[in-house]
Order: structure tokens, then C-alpha cells, then sequence
């Protein structure tokens, strides 16, 4: 095995830059998560392909200057216009240059975290969905029962069954949308216009639930198609623009944004790997999500709304699992975005235009 073998074998994102910081030399993983060719990024300016939270010439100029390996622990590492991503960086002097190893801890943190929310969220659906079946047969006997009574009732007692009626059929609608997740239909995927789908959201949020809102567009306008379900992904973007018109100050602002993050990879149900490069980020200036409800988000039933379901990101969550996707949030006071990670059509798959 040659050199040339075990440095394109490294399974992290590597970079050699010479004594002025100019790229010599990239690995496959480094190409994919720049996001750029090998005989593009060379001799390019090292800060103006990526940033860290520090910057990033006098960490190289210390390694040289020290003749010492240098590892950043949980810094940002920003690339083009994407979300800066949690990353440790270790840096080792190469001759008059310095090798860079980029390991970002944030992409194998978010996955693990949606992998066990998902598996989490269709393990309590299947017994609510099992409950929610046992349940609406003795509730429908309790309301009709209620009905009966307030016929003949007046006053105090009347207001007391229009009490029963009224909260049994709510638990009714409750237990209708669990039922919800077990009769959606498996998605009908083919190659679909991201852009399209967010248009058609935006137009129906803005005439309905978000006409209080300002909602900007922030396209990558060479993003290829996706490989998606049309309705189900509507279904996805509508849900996610509703929580966030519902959780945001009168006249508040929503983006959506969509960008490429090549090394971005999911693990299949199968146990194979599959790469979600396309991204879609819904972002609100809203209060955040609470601290406490982070990291249970899109489990069912966990809401932080009064008098919220819960099931409305479960849902998100269950139907992009089932695209092959991820989704993710992160939150602080002030921004919530939203992360739809979706897969490109198969090689052998016609995009659409």
C-alpha cells in the first residue's frame, strides 16, 4: 500500500497547507466536505475556504512557530454560507506546512440523537395507536350518553354534559391524529423539485396560519432535485412554518434556506449508508425551544405549547425517517432552525427540471 493509498483512506477530512497557509493537498472526505474539487481548492487561501471560532492563520502560524501538534476542542467550523458545524481540529506540523484533521463531532452527535428519537417515536406510536383503537369505541358510548342527559337537563347540569361532550370529542381528535401515523401510506418517491414544494408552503402559510409573519427565501438555486414523496414533503414544510408561525411574536420573520453539505451521510434500516447532501433549514426569531424539551423534541407527545399534541414534529420526524433523511434542530432564544437533510435521486434517476 502506497502513501498516496492511506492518505485517501483516512476516513476524516485532511488538508496539507504550505508556509503560507495555500492548499496543497486534500483527501476524498476533505473534497466532499468542502464541498470542492482537489484541483480546485489548490493553492487556494486556507481562511478563505473555511473559518473557525478562533482564527485560523494563528493556529497554523503557532504550529509552525512551535513545531507542536495543536488540537482545537469543540470549535465552529464554518464553510461557504452553511451553519458552522461543531468540530475538533488537530493540527501537526508537516515540514514547513501543516497537516489539518477535521473530525466534526456536531454531524455524528445530530444523527445519533435523530436516529434515537425516531426509533423512540415509532416504538410509543405503535402503543398509542394500539390505545387510541381501544379507547374511541367506550368514548363514543360516553358522549352519546352526554347527549342524552343534556336533553332534558337545563342550567348548571346542562353546562356540565356540554363539558363531557365537548372534552370527549377534543380526546377524539387527539386519538384520530395518533391513528394519523399508522395509516400514512408509504412515500411514493421520485425526483422532485425542492424548490417547488417550498413555493407551494410559503404561498399556503402566507395566506393562512403565517399571514402575521414575514417569510424570506434564502435558495440555493443550484440545488438538484430530491428524492421525496411530493405531498409528504409539503406535509413536512407545512408543519414546520405552522410551529413556527404559532411560537413567534406577532410580525416576526421566518427563513427558509436550502443548501448543499456533502458530508452530510445517514445509516439506512438496512444497515447501509446513504448520503443527504440537500438541506433545508426552516429558521423562526422566535423564544427557542426550552431547554428541557431539546433534546425529546420529536418524540411523541412532547410539546412546548399549552394545550399542544405533540404529534405534529413527530410526524415531521417519522415521514423524513421514512425518505431516508434526518431532521434536527438547534435553538437558543431568539432562533430556532429546523434541519431537513434529504437524499439526490438514484444515479440512474432522471432529475426533475
Amino acid at each position: 500500500m502506497t502513501e498516496a493509498d492511506i492518505w485517501q483512506a483516512l476516513p476524516i477530512p485532511a488538508i496539507v497547507v504550505d508556509g503560507n497557509d495555500l492548499i496543497l493537498q486534500v483527501n476524498g472526505p476533505a473534497e466532499g466536505f468542502l464541498n470542492r474539487s482537489a484541483k480546485t481548492l489548490q493553492d487556494a487561501p486556507l481562511a478563505r475556504i473555511m473559518a473557525l471560532d478562533s482564527d485560523i492563520e494563528v493556529a497554523t502560524a503557532r504550529v509552525r512557530r512551535t513545531m507542536a501538534p495543536l488540537t482545537l476542542h469543540d470549535t465552529h467550523l464554518r464553510v461557504g454560507p452553511a451553519p458552522a458545524i461543531r468540530s475538533e481540529v488537530h493540527m501537526s506540523p508537516l515540514g514547513n506546512g501543516v497537516l489539518i484533521l477535521i473530525s466534526p463531532q456536531d454531524i455524528a452527535g445530530r444523527l445519533d440523537r435523530a436516529r434515537n428519537s425516531q426509533t423512540a417515536a415509532k416504538s410509543a406510536i405503535g402503543m398509542a395507536e394500539m390505545l387510541a383503537h381501544e379507547i374511541k369505541n367506550p368514548l363514543a358510548g360516553i358522549t352519546g350518553a352526554a347527549q342524552l342527559l343534556s336533553m332534558n337537563l337545563t342550567g348548571e347540569d346542562f353546562e356540565l354534559t356540554e363539558l363531557i361532550v365537548g372534552e370527549s370529542r377534543r380526546i377524539v381528535k387527539l386519538l384520530d391524529q395518533v391513528e394519523q401515523f399508522g395509516n400514512l401510506q408509504p412515500p411514493q418517491r421520485r425526483a422532485v423539485n425542492i424548490h417547488d414544494v417550498l413555493d407551494r408552503a410559503r404561498r399556503s402559510a402566507m395566506v393562512g396560519f403565517a399571514a402575521h409573519m414575514t417569510i424570506d427565501e434564502a435558495y440555493d438555486p443550484s440545488l438538484p432535485s430530491t428524492w421525496a414523496d411530493p405531498d409528504q414533503l409539503l406535509q413536512v414544510v407545512l408543519n414546520l412554518l405552522k410551529n413556527a408561525a404559532q411560537v413567534a411574536e406577532q410580525g416576526g420573520k421566518i427563513t427558509i434556506r436550502t443548501f448543499y453539505e456533502l458530508s452530510l451521510r445517514v445509516r439506512r434500516p438496512d444497515g447501509s449508508g446513504g448520503s443527504v447532501p440537500l438541506q433545508i433549514e426552516i429558521v423562526d426569531d422566535g423564544p427557542g425551544v426550552p431547554p428541557d424539551l431539546a433534546a425529546n423534541l420529536f418524540e411523541p407527545f412532547v410539546s412546548g405549547r399549552e394545550n399542544g399534541t405533540g404529534l405534529g414534529l413527530a410526524l415531521v420526524s417519522k415521514i423524513i425517517h421514512e425518505h431516508d433523511g434526518w431532521i434536527s434542530v438547534d435553538s437558543e432564544p431568539g432562533r430556532t432552525a429546523f434541519r431537513i437533510s434529504l437524499p439526490m435521486p438514484p444515479k440512474d434517476i432522471k432529475n426533475a427540471p
